[in-house]
């Protein structure tokens, strides 16, 4: 999880927080009848909720926000296309100004006209210094943002940023509303305002985000009136819920999706994702911070044996933030299961097994805390999991679970079953993930890792608009992760939605980690139709 919005809890951000047991007590939709099984509407249940609706606070900064709309947004295969700006941004030949030509006619649903003066409000906001967004460094090339009259806006950068035309997906709020409040705590933050194809009616913390279909979307209004996001955090009362029908749909783990497999109301979605699982090892816990220990436990864990038991085989082994199947994977930083070489690594370090089978070094005893948040089951499963492959090693880990409140305070020095992951391009997860300069700061860089060839290669790779330069400082990331891990990365994990059958649309993209808000089969929730029977 990273911060962003709280990232993989969205609030990505994601990222943002995770909500107490109130969800799994209270009935998100009303039941079926107050929802659930009608043409016109769709209650579906999501793991987390955001801390902010606003999108200067980070809220669907990547997409998919419902309430509001970017400059541009993504298709059904991540390929961006026009929204907010009537087409593809005009690139000067040196890669510093995209013109934004901006769709008109566009109005915010509360009747006020979108314009160019919203767009510059929204990036000026997010980048002012009193603004709270963990993600301002996301923006960083940025250099100003003006309007060119009132239909076109005018970015500048400071450097060639090669994926920037991929930042513009963050909403745009209206300033005549949001520029009048106090941008980290106004009413905008928890009341908002947008030109999407969904009105927010209301948000019950905890419990439920209620829509309504924007009926002068420029998209045109929805077939679905009213949409329902259920918030549940723990994935056996998920399921339970979709199972008594009152939910259309739900994200659920691998061992609870295959069992709806039989049902011919219900439709099974496999979503393949850059989204992982991450052991964070903190560098400022005395055995976590040692090198030889983050080496030998990156190859004690048997992914291989993760991916099939945990997953199912519902995702594939992670090496790094980036899948093997990417172009962007580098080749041979593939680590297999050594536990005989993962031994001899502490032995040569000084970690000297005692009589019980832990090691120690100078009177301390190779042994740390790993925490992942409550009701996440497969998150769970992967803490023991890993902490069974530790012991074989010699290294006692301990698992924990609580909330992210509970959690946050100690990241400084204890383990963190953690998540993180973006298709877009490898800057947008790696940058705030393994940055020294942002150790510590929120979700980012969690594990506090301090590489200089990392923070190097990191520049290069936002820097360059050449694909060789960025290929090239990729490469050295995931190579210097090989030898000094500031994580053990576990798995990349498809994921997997039941959904009711009852509507033609649904799709999935290549997903990141977040899987709640923006994304999920509901991503296009706004084209869907009625079946017809």
């Amino acid at each position: 999880m990273k911060a962003r919005t709280v990232r993989g809890m969205a609030g990505a951000t994601a990222a943002a927080v995770i909500v107490t047991g109130a969800a799994a007590c209270s009935n998100p939709g009303g039941g079926a009848a107050a929802g659930a099984g009608a043409a016109d509407s769709a209650v579906v249940g999501i793991a987390t909720e955001p801390e902010s609706l606003s999108p200067l606070l980070g809220y669907g900064k990547d997409g998919n926000s419902k309430i509001f709309d970017g400059l541009l947004a993504r298709d059904a295969d991540m390929k961006l296309k026009p929204a907010l700006a009537r087409a593809l941004p005009e690139v000067s030949s040196d890669g510093l100004t995209y013109t934004y030509a901006l769709r008109p006619g566009v109005r915010f649903s509360d009747g006020q006209p979108f314009g160019s003066k919203d767009v510059v409000f929204t990036y000026k906001a997010i980048l002012d210094a009193k603004t709270n967004n963990a993600s301002k460094s996301e923006l960083d090339a940025i250099a100003d943002v003006t309007a060119r009259g009132d239909d076109a806006v005018v970015f500048t950068l400071k450097y060639p940023y090669a994926p920037f035309a991929e930042r513009t997906v963050l909403p745009i709020a209206p300033e005549h509303l949001a520029g009048g409040q106090d941008v980290n705590s106004g009413e905008f933050t928890t009341k908002p305002v947008g030109t999407g194809p969904y009105v927010l009616t209301a948000w019950s913390k905890g419990e439920k985000l209620s829509f309504k279909a924007n009926p002068t979307y420029w998209g045109g209004e929805p077939a679905v009136k009213k949409f329902t996001m259920a918030v549940i955090k723990d994935d056996d009362v998920r399921a339970t819920r979709l199972r008594s029908g009152e939910l259309d749909g739900a994200v659920l783990p691998p061992n609870l999706a295959k069992g709806f497999a039989a049902d011919k109301a219900l439709k099974n979605y496999a979503a393949t994702t850059y989204d992982y699982r991450q052991v964070t090892l903190p560098t400022e816990h005395p055995v976590t911070g040692d090198t030889a220990v983050r080496q030998a436990l990156d190859i004690a864990v048997d992914r291989d044996t993760m991916v099939d038991k945990l997953l199912e085989g519902a995702g594939k082994a992670a090496y790094g933030p980036v899948p093997t199947g990417s172009p962007w994977f580098t080749a041979g930083t593939e680590r297999p299961y050594d536990l005989a070489m993962a031994k001899e690594i502490l032995d040569d370090a000084g970690w000297i097994p005692g009589a019980d089978g832990i090691r120690a070094k100078d009177g301390i005893r190779a042994a740390f805390p790993l925490w992942y948040p409550s009701g996440d089951k497969l998150r769970q499963e992967h803490a023991l999991a890993f902490a069974s492959d530790a012991k074989k090693a010699g290294i006692q880990v301990t698992t924990e679970s609580g909330s992210w409140e509970v959690i946050e305070p100690r990241m400084k020095t204890d383990a963190v079953l953690a998540g993180g992951g973006s298709p877009a391009d490898p800057d947008f997860d790696q940058y705030l993930t393994l940055n020294s300069a942002l150790a510590g700061d929120g979700f980012n860089n969690m594990a506090r890792y301090d590489n200089p060839a990392v923070d190097k290669a990191l520049l290069d790779g936002r820097r360059s608009a050449d694909p060789a330069v960025r290929k090239a400082a990729y490469d050295t990331v995931q190579r210097e992760l090989v030898k000094n891990p500031g994580y053990v990365y576990l798995t990349h994990i498809d994921h997997l939605y039941v959904v009711a059958d009852k509507w033609d649309g649904p799709t999935t993209q290549v997903e990141p980690h977040d899987h709640g808000l923006g994304t999920g089969p509901w991503w296009n929730v706004e084209s869907w139709k009625p079946k017809q029977k």
